[in-house]
């Protein structure tokens, strides 16, 4: 049975000026959720030394990380069902309640349990972002707004390990209390933009086994890859009940799924071409980029030198990268009308970058290291978004929140395995190399090792850049599968153009006079 595309289904008509409006409101959301990846872990040892309790040190990034990537998948289907508007408007105050209580918590234990708050909040932040956007502007126009989410990335990547080190030099607290009044300013705008944007209930049947399995599979595989190698040995037996509690419970939602009238996640949508190989793709992106760039905040700290807030604004070429080719190729797709070629385009360049790194040395001239990370950032900036725009393009209205979801939930999955599989290539490293050379320093921790005698100094920072090499090769290497993966997309055009200004205008001043002007 074949559906109508996108286009032949209803859709809001808003006049640009709302649409930029309405994108102001979500990027101000989605800057909320990205950041709280980046921001936090810089000021973590300021926090536990305030705060005490450094036996769960790794619960505070663990708990925002499972509660975020768990829900990301929720969220989809059930704006799907109920509407965008409510279920957006519940993620932005779950975050604002969670912010706000992490700035007031006393002890490790209300930090955990709030920053897990925070994280069920980010999970729709996310991904309604990209679904919403999905509903009021056509495909071939949808690049260039979309183009703006790659920039927020960009941004959160360097002023997340700046603004942290700052609070984290004066009030740790604000790290949070930041987050207030920008996700009032978010809940405002979009609660009101979004009011001219209709939704048509229908009768629905809630999958709440599926949802339980789903959350539980994803919990369990995200738990197995955040204390693989740290918290337990990857071959103990906590590690392994975990990853076969996964299997188990994975192949149970496969099964639930195919039974469920209203699937969470509907698997008949892998059928697809296009939206399977642009998941495969995303999950790809995300194990390279989380996986490998972390790392380069470490060696400006470690090798160079730099404090954490400096190291943040050292990294303002890989943000630029990202910022500058993120607008600029939406605004090419929307006019050719075609995203094929940029991912493509993208991996390459990001794996060129990432073997570029290879071949640093403690004596590498930061402008050297400064042209490698605008590669890896242009990279990124030509691949993220069209793959998101590849699934969207491959969907019908009625499936776009469960759909964009589900590639905003594998690039963060990608994500994980990728810092778990490249965190366990560089311990690897480390501990062969350094066996009983440094003396028992900890290469974690910078300031230790930036106090370190110069002679012994030197050597351990030879040792971590020489550790560092074989995990921007295996980065690389995974960037030349995901464009081995992205050369076999279908080359389909974009559906549908935006409406001519004039219309756009006129039908979104009809729906405005309804709800009030801004």
């Amino acid at each position: 049975m074949t559906t109508a595309p996108p286009e032949q289904q209803a859709r809001p008509t808003l006049a640009h000026r709302q649409i930029m409006l309405l994108m102001g409101g979500l990027m101000t959301g989605m800057l909320l959720a990205a950041l709280d990846q980046t921001i936090v872990g810089t000021a973590l040892p300021t926090i536990v030394g305030d705060l005490g309790g450094l036996d769960h040190y790794s619960w505070v990034v663990t708990a925002y990380l499972l509660a975020s990537t768990a829900s990301t998948p929720l969220y989809g289907k059930i704006s799907d069902l109920y509407g965008r508007r409510p279920v957006l408007l519940f993620a932005i105050a779950t975050f604002l309640a969670g912010s706000l209580l992490a700035g007031l918590s006393q002890n490790m234990t209300e930090l955990i349990a709030t920053r897990a708050l925070q994280g069920i909040g980010a999970g729709g932040l996310m991904t309604l972002a990209f679904t919403i956007v999905s509903d009021v502007v056509a495909p071939r126009e949808r690049a260039r707004y979309q183009g703006l989410f790659g920039a927020v990335f960009g941004i959160s990547s360097v002023a997340g390990p700046l603004v942290g080190g700052y609070f984290a030099e004066n009030d740790w607290r604000w790290i949070f209390y930041i987050n207030v009044p920008l996700a009032i300013f978010a809940l405002y705008v979009c609660g009101r933009v979004l009011r001219l944007v209709p939704h048509t209930r229908r009768e629905h049947r809630v999958d709440y086994l599926g949802a339980t399995l789903m959350v539980a599979g994803c919990s369990a595989l995200l738990l197995a890859l955040s204390w693989g190698g740290n918290e337990y040995a990857w071959d103990s037996a906590t590690i392994i009940g975990l990853f076969a509690g996964f299997a188990v419970l994975a192949a149970l939602f496969v099964i639930v799924e195919n039974r469920a009238d209203e699937p969470i996640l509907p698997l008949r949508l892998f059928k697809r071409a296009t939206f399977s190989l642009a998941n495969v793709s995303t999950f790809i992106l995300g194990f390279a980029m989380f996986g490998s760039i972390i790392y380069v905040p470490l060696y400006l700290q470690i090798v160079k030198g730099a404090t954490p807030t400096r190291s943040g604004l050292l990294m303002l070429p890989m943000m630029a990268g990202v910022i500058v080719t993120s607008i600029v190729a939406g605004r090419v797709i929307s006019k050719l009308g075609r995203y094929k070629w940029f991912p493509v385009a993208g991996t390459v360049i990001m794996g060129t970058g990432l073997l570029l790194f290879t071949s640093l040395q403690v004596n590498t001239p930061l402008w050297q290291a400064f042209i490698y990370m605008t590669v890896i950032g242009v990279g990124l900036g030509l691949a993220m978004q069209p793959l998101i725009l590849a699934v969207q393009n491959s969907l019908e209205l009625r499936d776009m929140g469960a759909g964009t979801s589900a590639a905003t939930f594998f690039r963060s999955l990608g994500g994980s395995v990728g810092v778990a599989a490249l965190g366990a290539v560089m311990n690897n490293q480390l501990a062969k190399q350094m066996h009983g050379a440094a003396g028992g320093v900890s290469i974690n921790a910078p300031a230790q090792v930036r106090a370190l005698p110069p002679a012994q100094l030197q050597m351990v920072e030879h040792i971590f850049v020489n550790a560092l090499h074989p995990v921007f090769m295996s980065a690389a290497v995974v960037a030349l599968v995901g464009t081995l993966i992205t050369v076999a997309l279908p080359n389909k055009a974009l559906q549908g153009a935006a409406p001519a200004p004039a219309d756009g205008e006129e039908a979104a001043a009809e729906m405005e006079a309804k709800v009030g002007a801004f």
